[in-house]
């Protein structure tokens, strides 16, 4: 995994072996540094509000810099899982996959939701992860929509 993006209490990642290839959409992670907890339920208010505030930036600046690489994004997608823990008897943390979507997309056929068969299924072999130079138009967008007044911390503290 490639870091993208860090905050007090999220790590933002992209996926090395992504369940949306590059060409489709692309696949970044945001993580809860402490893995000990499961769910949003557990989270602080002041923790949910920082996820909430991370997962508008990160859909808005991956959707901004995917364009700008040519990668046609058209619509972000977010899910909260952690289902898969269950399979190798691990705990399951808190993390939300950030998923763009494309018309054109050859594998996550896009109006259709995100297909996510289990990984010894074959299904992801051949998806791309984005590369060093989406990461880098990301972390450049993060930095310009940060910085919009709907995303300034005292918005937030209301």
């Amino acid at each position: 995994m490639a870091q993208i993006y860090e905050t007090e209490n999220f790590i933002v990642e992209s996926h090395e072996h992504p369940f949306v290839s590059r060409t489709d959409g692309g696949h970044i992670r945001i993580c809860i540094k402490d893995s000990s907890i499961p769910d949003r339920t557990q989270l602080t208010p002041k923790a949910a509000i920082e996820l909430m505030r991370l997962t508008m930036i990160v859909g808005e600046a991956m959707e901004k810099g995917l364009n700008q690489r040519g990668i046609k994004v058209v619509k972000i997608n977010y899910q909260d899982m952690g289902n898969w823990a269950f399979k190798t008897g691990d705990t399951p943390f808190l993390h939300v996959h950030v998923f763009g979507r494309t018309f054109d997309a050859k594998y996550q056929i896009f109006p259709e939701s995100v297909y996510l068969p289990a990984r010894e299924s074959g299904f992801y072999d051949t998806f791309e992860p984005l590369n060093a130079e989406d990461i880098i138009e990301i972390q450049k967008q993060i930095e310009i929509v940060s910085a919009q007044k709907k995303y300034q911390l005292q918005q937030w503290e209301k």
